[in-house]
């Protein structure tokens, strides 16, 4: 009987919003594109395939996402104070 590993997918949420924000939805709400966010999707797909073939640590590899979150967050904070 085949069975499921309990930590697969554990980061995919991770993943997934930092794949949105990258591509320009902010998490404040009001804006953002499928486009925008089929294009962070494969920036966090490449950048992620690509640590893994490097061989870093799966720890590592969620602290450079978290990092590109950050990153995004605060480049959406400064456009938006900005525009006021």
């Amino acid at each position: 009987i085949p069975n499921a590993d309990p930590n697969a997918l554990q980061n995919a949420n991770l993943d997934s919003i930092t794949a949105v924000v990258i591509g320009g939805t902010s998490l404040f709400g009001g804006r953002g594109s499928i486009w925008g966010t089929l294009v962070g999707t494969l920036i966090v797909s490449v950048l992620r395939n690509g640590l893994t073939l490097s061989g870093f640590d799966p720890l590592w590899q969620d602290l450079v996402t978290g990092v590109l979150v950050i990153t995004a967050v605060a480049v959406d904070q400064v456009s938006r104070g900005r525009q006021r």
